[in-house]
């Protein structure tokens, strides 16, 4: 029997090990235990979600999370068979997947809450390719639904067939094909949706219609399991690539310190001066289309060990900022600002976040 907990502290929840606690707090293996914490939420007058993987793309407050926070640990990863694909929606996805994958396309239904390291080593061991460009990611997999992750010119979109989500307010499991999941350059649905209730609540112009916008705003889903389209390869071929993915994490990545992953989207071109184009033109590259690393043009402006109190901007990977001296949430913001108003008056660019901010 799951319940809810009072006055958790986020920080150890946090790859960045920041973050005050959230007064509430739930972790879920299942979607009936996800049920159940929804319909125990009523009883605590509906507080603010915030749904949490690994904790990989997320700065919480110092302060705390004044809602509930609900840990998603919800597993499972099985090969599907032609009987568990019979929905209109399902087929049609599966079939345009087998015309782009081959004959030996294979589905798989995977819980949101499984690690993506998980996904991966289930991979090689069952042979099928599709995901090496997930290598060395971290976060699970309702993570990288939920902003699109892509690396090395893939994206979790490439692979989806159908995602299955819960609807907070009405505890409905509804299920959306890849082009209802309304992906975009690290956003979905999922991410769009929430940030715009979010953004509702903020603007209202007094504390009843604040009140009333967060009633309104309960109606989230959750991500409880996606279907990925996969293919029969070779195993070493596959577990080859998969490390390739990796080893270049570890060597360009600044792991060794506590981190949330890539701090800004990089920058499409056509947003990029004609100027910066020329003067940076080898460095474009196709993401999945061309864009700018914003790593490169924070190592030109020179940004590289930029400090704020205990947070820094790495020196190995400028879009990185780690965590090196007990760093606060305020800390890291403030950085953040700075490092955008810097672009801004240099370059005439405006840098946009990946990360998501909690509190």
């Amino acid at each position: 029997m799951v319940r809810i907990q009072k006055n958790i502290s986020l920080k150890n929840l946090s790859n960045y090990r920041i973050g005050g606690p959230a007064s509430f707090f739930a972790e879920v293996k299942n979607p009936e235990e996800l049920s159940q914490v929804l319909k125990d939420r009523k009883k605590l007058e509906n507080p603010k979600i915030f749904v949490l993987g690994e904790g990989t793309n997320v700065l919480f407050k110092d302060s705390g999370f004044d809602g509930l926070v609900i840990k998603n640990k919800i597993n499972g990863i099985k090969i599907l068979d032609d009987r568990e694909s019979k929905s209109s929606s399902f087929a049609k996805a599966s079939k345009d997947k087998q015309r782009v994958k081959g004959s030996e396309s294979q589905r798989v239904k995977v819980g949101a809450g499984v690690l993506l390291e998980d996904l991966l080593a289930f991979c090689i061991e069952n042979s099928l390719s599709g995901f090496q460009w997930a290598g060395g990611l971290p976060g699970t997999l309702g993570g990288a639904v939920r902003g699109n992750a892509g690396a090395f010119g893939g994206e979790i979109k490439d692979n989806i067939i159908e995602v299955e989500s819960l609807d907070s307010s009405t505890l409905e499991i509804k299920k959306r094909s890849v082009n209802q999941c309304k992906f975009g350059y690290r956003t979905s649905v999922f991410k769009s949706q929430k940030e715009s209730e979010f953004k509702r609540v903020r603007e209202s112009k007094s504390q009843s219609e604040k009140e009333s916008e967060s009633k309104r705003a309960a109606g989230q889903e959750i991500i409880i399991s996606a279907t990925l389209s996969l293919t029969k390869r070779n195993r070493d071929d596959i577990a080859s690539k998969i490390q390739e993915k990796i080893d270049y994490r570890n060597l360009k990545h600044p792991l060794e310190y506590p981190n949330i992953g890539s701090i800004f989207k990089n920058i499409p071109v056509e947003k990029v001066p004609q100027k910066i184009l020329k003067q940076l033109r080898d460095s474009i590259k196709n993401d999945p289309f061309p864009i700018l690393p914003t790593a490169k043009l924070l190592a030109v402006a020179s940004l590289k060990g930029k400090r704020q109190g205990g947070a820094m901007v790495s020196k190995k990977h400028p879009n990185f900022i780690i965590n090196f001296n007990n760093a606060t949430s305020e800390d890291v913001k403030t950085l953040i600002h700075k490092l955008k108003e810097i672009i801004k008056s240099k370059y005439g660019i405006e840098l946009e976040e990946e990360i998501s901010n909690l509190g």
